[in-house]
């Protein structure tokens, strides 16, 4: 999977959020606690369009969380271990 930049007319929108996000999340703290991920499309070009992406974690880390919620928003999802 090749890397794309956003897009550089939501570049500044798009940090401004991810900043007020991880601020509002996580404060001063070190390490952080909370990571998100921001995606960002237009209405009707979604389907084979373009997607923008931010966070503030490592993309491998995001990945991982956006296929977990992906799963569990399928139904796919099988929780493993522990009492409910």
């Amino acid at each position: 999977m090749t890397h794309r930049p956003i897009e550089p007319r939501h570049r500044a929108n798009m940090n401004a959020m991810a900043t007020a996000i991880d601020q509002t999340l996580n404060g001063a703290s070190k390490p952080k606690r909370f990571a998100f991920v921001m995606l960002v499309a237009e209405f009707g070009q979604i389907d084979n369009g373009r997607v923008n992406y931010i966070s503030n974690g490592s993309r491998e880390d995001m990945i991982a969380m956006m296929k977990e919620f992906i799963a569990r928003a399928e139904g796919r999802y099988v929780e493993t271990g522990g009492a409910a």
